[in-house]
């Protein structure tokens, strides 16, 4: 039953209900410390003392009023519909919005309502709360976490949180950059998964000492590994992070990576290391002394000069190395240098070495500053100039001596046959001696008052006023000048002139004056030199320059008689070796000899040049037929084959001729000449010691040998080279116990090109040492690659080209090869031909040592092909003999070739090495060798060369069945 409201009410306006509700009370009202309020019909019907606190109305502002009319406007649909949700009893839950005080100040309320019966009406109950405090903390809160975060984010240095087991909480992007890994996968990771146990070791170590005592920890640096593997090198600080109680809840850290500064340390060393040694083997001194003169640093050519040990040296003062007056002259030189920060170059004085002696030296000063700028000393290079300054105080003495005799002749020499002129500013003689009138022909009363221009043609005029000119303007004299004249007579004359500027009493330009040479003698010879220029220095034979221009002359006049002209171009072969081995003079020799030979196997009218090195050209004019022309060439090759005595030596040389004949082959000479060359080199192609004339069909192998060369420079880089891995049995226990790496390439325009095809252009080249270094390193890693799948280790051979012996980086390609791959070098047997054991024995047994030493096995391949005996076999460092495959194709039926096998292995045998037979295709051969006691085979009787894949499978399936 209804009872009377507990609550009186305030306001002037009457409710509109009875004044009665039994589920709230004045004293439960007064404690719930929140504002209460009832609506219905969306109209307000009671409000509590604290609501009207809390909006600022009274009663009177709020009965009747609509709940809604003080709300935010933005958050009034969010209200009604919350409102509505839990009068459904959907919901039953506060919620936040914003309303409008009675004084117009946005307030932040949070609000829960439910549904009652109120005076026997349904109504709606609603406790409200203000919150704009705890608003405005949390605002200010978020603020401060975004700056703080913000700030965090856009530092340049990382910021790392990790809780007390070392796994990340919280860090910000440049952290994530540093370590490569994404926020997400760094959050799961602990600080030992992005370093070695070393590193971790000692992060651990730093982590627990700030731990213990609380210090934190600045500025240590340890190591990362990245995602991508690579290694950085951090410096880091850190400190601990407490609760609200005190108690150590993480660390935290900030970061900086100095992998760049610890590389550029690392440039430094070397780089000083570098300046080091360089300063070491110089042979001038150098020092460094600080401010007080005393040394600091020098080298062992200081030392020597000196007199004096690096320990003597080192420390003590310029001044304890020569006299008074000249340590003056030295602390001078350095506070001159000190104060103006230039440097001081020739700066001569004298030291006195640790025997007494006297030395005069010469020395370049530089001041020498720290990293900020700031003075710390001076440096310096010092030169022993005794000999010169010596030969200078005689020199002196010889001048004094030659003043003495000028005074005592000048009268003499006035009388000389050197012309001497004045003129005026326009040029006219105003004074000369009677040389000047010899030179030009002229009487003295012809000659006064004549403009120079007189004398010289147009050209000439204008070179003299150019010279006056600038002499006028710089107040410089200019000597020698040449200066073509035209005498009385009309004859000409060369002169040299020096001339100066003249100069009256009050030093004002009055004209110019100077001394004139006759030169003409000298200009025929230097006009004798330029034709000797014209012409080879060692055969006397005309030169590229004469040979070119008196090839276009012969065309000019075979055009206008219309006849023929032929060109030969000849390359001698063997000269290289020949030059190598006994010397450059001997190859000298042997040029000068040649050069005789053809110049006497032609007729007068013929021209034979030298183009350079071992190419000669043959031009000749007025032939019938080329029968003629083939007669001359077989005359060259006849004069060229004759052997020849070198310095004690029989020497034997042949020729490759190239033909082109005018006009067929080419209207003008580079045509000629280039056709020429194509010819020849067709003739070495042919076999040498041949000559060929230039066609079509010789041009377009020569296109295609220069489209094999061209694609050849760029096959490297664009990776079309591939190896191919033939096997090596051994005959006793018929397994696979090496295997020999051969190159080969597929190019995407020429398709499979044979090795015979491109190997000798890369030799030509010079492309086989990169080729022949990428060779032997994807060599050495394939055969690493087969011993990580767990198959056998075997011998991996490796052919080497002559170009490769003589490349001084040899033996660095080996280690790189065997270091990078990880490849013990017992496992690498590097082959060369038994053509090249007679290449300069001397040094490639020195060369083969070398890399014996480095425990990498040697073979000679194709023995029994080149001109090698026992004697000389024996001496070389080698392991392994392979005897070639001419011998091993016709056995058991070809009786020499029997004989020169059996004789290899005996041979072999002799000097403990093992022998392999090449190119083993029947079982026949194989039972012959078997026979014989050959100690390894391969051929395609076992395997043809495969690709790494399959030559893996052979070896892991190899039972000692053969392979084929």
């Amino acid at each position: 039953m209804p009872t009377k409201h507990p609550i009186k009410s305030k306001n002037k306006k009457t409710s509109p209900y009875p004044n009665e509700f039994s589920l709230l009370s004045e004293e439960i009202i007064a404690k719930a410390g929140v504002g209460i309020y009832i609506v219905q019909n969306r109209k307000f019907v009671y409000t509590s003392n604290l609501f009207q606190i809390i909006t600022g109305f009274t009663d009177d502002d709020l009965i009747g009023a609509s709940p809604l009319d003080r709300v935010y406007p933005e958050d009034q649909e969010n209200v009604r519909q919350h409102a509505v949700k839990c009068l459904k009893k959907e919901i039953f839950e506060p919620y936040e919005f914003r309303l409008f005080n009675k004084d117009n100040q946005l307030r932040w309320i949070l609000e829960t309502v439910t549904p009652i019966v109120y005076k026997g009406q349904p109504a709606t109950l609603g406790s409200f709360m203000d919150i704009t405090e705890r608003k405005m903390t949390e605002e200010a809160l978020r603020q401060s976490e975004e700056k703080y975060r913000t700030i965090i984010e856009n530092i340049e240095d990382g910021y790392v949180e990790m809780d007390l087991k070392g796994n990340f909480i919280f860090f910000n992007d440049a952290i994530s950059k540093m370590h490569g890994f994404t926020s997400i996968e760094l959050l799961k990771m602990n600080y030992t998964d992005v370093m070695d146990e070393e590193n971790a070791a000692k992060i651990y170590a730093k982590y627990n000492h700030v731990f213990k005592t609380g210090i934190p920890e600045k500025d240590f640096e340890y190591q990362i590994i990245t995602k991508d593997g690579q290694r950085k090198f951090l410096e880091t600080s850190i400190s601990l992070i407490n609760n609200s109680a005190g108690r150590i809840i993480a660390f935290r850290g900030i970061v900086r990576d100095r992998t760049q500064r610890k590389q550029a340390e690392e440039a430094l060393r070397q780089s000083e290391e570098k300046y080091r040694s360089i300063l070491e083997n110089i042979e001038e001194g150098f020092f460094e002394v600080d401010l007080a003169g005393n040394f600091t640093f020098f080298n062992h050519s200081l030392c020597s000069l000196l007199g004096y040990s690096r320990e003597e040296t080192l420390g003590m003062n310029y001044r304890q190395y020569t006299d008074k007056d000249s340590a003056q002259d030295v602390f001078r030189t350095f506070n001159g240098i000190f104060r103006t920060g230039m440097p001081v170059k020739e700066f001569d004085w004298f030291i006195i070495r640790k025997n007494k002696t006297r030395r005069y030296v010469e020395a370049s000063i530089y001041l020498k500053k720290d990293s900020s700028g700031k003075p710390t000393g001076f440096q310096g290079f010092t030169r022993d100039v005794t000999d010169r300054i010596q030969a200078e105080f005689q020199k002196e003495a010889a001048l004094e001596a030659l003043r003495e005799s000028e005074e005592k002749y000048r009268n003499i020499l006035e009388n000389i046959q050197e012309a001497y002129f004045e003129v005026d500013l326009a040029g006219n003689f105003t004074f000369f001696n009677d040389a000047l009138c010899r030179m030009t022909g002229c009487s003295k009363e012809e000659l006064r008052g004549t403009n120079y221009t007189k004398f010289s043609d147009e050209e000439n005029s204008k070179k003299v006023f150019q010279v006056f000119n600038k002499v006028f303007n710089t107040g410089q004299p200019t000597e020698g000048f040449d200066w073509l004249i035209i005498r009385k007579d009309s004859t000409k004359r060369y002169i040299e002139a020096s001339v100066s500027l003249k100069k009256d009493s009050h030093g004002h330009p009055a004209g110019f004056k100077g001394v004139i040479r006759d030169i003409s003698e000298r200009k025929r010879i230097e006009q004798e030199l330029n034709y000797m220029a014209t012409h080879d220095a060692l055969t006397g034979l005309p030169n590229r320059l004469m040979f070119n221009q008196l090839l276009n002359q012969a065309i000019l006049s075979a055009k206008r008689h219309k006849k023929q002209l032929a060109v030969f171009f000849i390359d001698l072969d063997r000269f290289k070796i020949i030059n190598d081995t006994l010397g450059h003079d001997a190859g000298d020799l042997l040029l000068q000899e040649i050069a005789r030979r053809f110049r006497h196997s032609l007729r007068a009218v013929d021209v034979v040049g030298r183009l350079g090195g071992d190419e000669f050209v043959i031009l000749i004019e007025d032939f019938s037929d080329f029968a003629q022309v083939s007669k001359v060439a077989h005359k060259i090759l006849s004069a060229a084959i004759k052997p020849m005595v070198i310095m004690s030596e029989e020497c034997r040389v042949t020729a490759s001729i190239g033909i082109s004949i005018f006009p067929k082959d080419g209207q003008d000479e580079q045509s000629l000449m280039k056709n020429a060359d194509i010819a020849m080199y067709f003739a070495k192609e042919e076999g040498k010691n041949n000559f060929q004339y230039y066609s079509k069909d010789i041009k377009t192998q020569s296109n295609e040998r220069l489209s094999i060369e061209t694609n050849l420079r760029r096959a490297l880089e664009r990776d079309e080279f591939y190896l191919t891995y033939q096997a090596r049995l051994d005959f006793k226990s018929n397994q696979i116990t090496g295997v020999e790496a051969l190159l080969r390439w597929n190019n995407p325009y020429l398709g499979q090109v044979t090795p015979t095809q491109f190997i000798p252009l890369a030799e030509e080249t010079g492309l086989i040492v990169p080729i022949g270094r990428w060779v032997l390193k994807t060599a050495c890693a394939q055969n690493m690659a087969w011993q990580k799948q767990n198959l056998p280790p075997i011998c991996m051979a490796v052919n080497l080209s002559l170009r490769q012996l003589s490349d001084e980086n040899l033996l660095n390609d080996i280690r790189m090869a065997l270091n990078e791959s990880g490849m013990p070098p017992q496992l690498l047997e590097l082959e060369i031909t038994e053509s090249m054991v007679m290449h300069n024995p001397a040094k490639l047994i020195q060369l083969l040592t070398k890399i014996k030493d480095m425990g990498v096995r040697l073979a000679i391949d194709d023995f029994g092909t080149g001109y090698s005996s026992l004697a000389q076999i024996k001496h070389y460092p080698i392991d392994t003999l392979k005897v070639d495959r001419s011998f091993i194709r016709n056995l058991p039926k070809d009786s020499e070739d029997k004989a020169i096998t059996e004789a290899i292995i005996t041979m072999g045998k002799t000097l403990s090495l093992t022998v392999v037979a090449e190119g083993v295709e029947t079982l026949e051969q194989e039972n012959y060798l078997r026979e014989h006691v050959c100690d390894e085979m391969q051929g395609f009787y076992f395997s043809k060369p495969v690709k790494a894949d399959d030559f893996a499978e052979l070896l892991r399936n190899h039972t000692g069945a053969h392979l084929t």
